[in-house]
C-alpha cells in the first residue's frame, strides 16, 4: 500500500496528472508496470510487451456514457527502464475518437519510488473527452494506484 495519498491536478482540462509514492524501489514498481500478468492484476487484462512499437490492447467493461467499447488499443511509444514508459491510448471503436498518451515516470525517492502518471491529449471543448477524463482521473488516482500499491505490498510480503 502507498504511504501517501495520490495527488491529482484538475486545472488542466487536457490532462490527468497523478503522483504517488511507493516504498518499493523503482525496479520493483517498473516490473509491475511492464509485466503483462502483473499489469492485468492492477489495471486490465492485456497483451503488453515492453518493446517500443509493440501494439497491444487492454480489455475491460464497456462504458456506454463515454462510448468506451471496453477495448483500449495502445502502442509503446517510449521505454527507458526503469524510468519512463509512454503508451498511446485510444478506444478500439471508431465511434470514440478520443486519442491520448499515458506517461509513467519513476524516480527513486526516500528509499522507494515516486510514480508520476500523466494522461494527456483530452480535448478541452469535447464533452465526451471531458467525461472520460473525469472518470479516468478518478480511476487512476483512486482505485488503480491503490491496487498497484496493494499488489506491490503483497509481492514484498511473499
Amino acid at each position: 500500500m502507498t504511504d501517501s495519498t495520490p495527488t491529482t491536478t484538475a486545472e488542466d482540462p487536457t490532462a490527468i496528472r497523478i503522483e504517488d509514492f511507493f516504498p518499493q524501489p523503482p525496479a520493483v514498481v517498473w516490473h509491475a508496470l511492464t509485466t503483462p500478468e502483473l499489469l492485468a492484476q492492477w489495471l486490465m487484462p492485456n497483451d503488453f510487451e515492453p518493446v517500443v512499437g509493440h501494439r497491444f490492447a487492454f480489455r475491460s467493461q464497456p462504458v456506454e456514457a463515454t462510448r468506451y467499447s471496453g477495448v483500449t488499443v495502445c502502442e509503446v511509444l517510449e521505454l527507458r527502464e526503469p524510468e519512463l514508459l509512454v503508451i498511446s491510448w485510444q478506444d478500439e471503436s471508431e465511434g470514440n475518437d478520443m486519442r491520448t498518451t499515458v506517461t509513467f515516470r519513476l524516480e527513486a525517492h526516500d528509499g522507494g519510488t515516486r510514480l508520476s502518471l500523466a494522461q494527456e491529449g483530452f480535448r478541452a471543448d469535447h464533452p465526451n473527452d471531458q467525461m472520460a477524463r473525469k472518470i479516468m482521473g478518478g480511476g487512476w488516482g483512486g482505485h488503480l494506484f491503490r491496487r498497484l500499491g496493494e499488489l506491490l505490498a503483497e509481492r514484498a510480503d511473499a
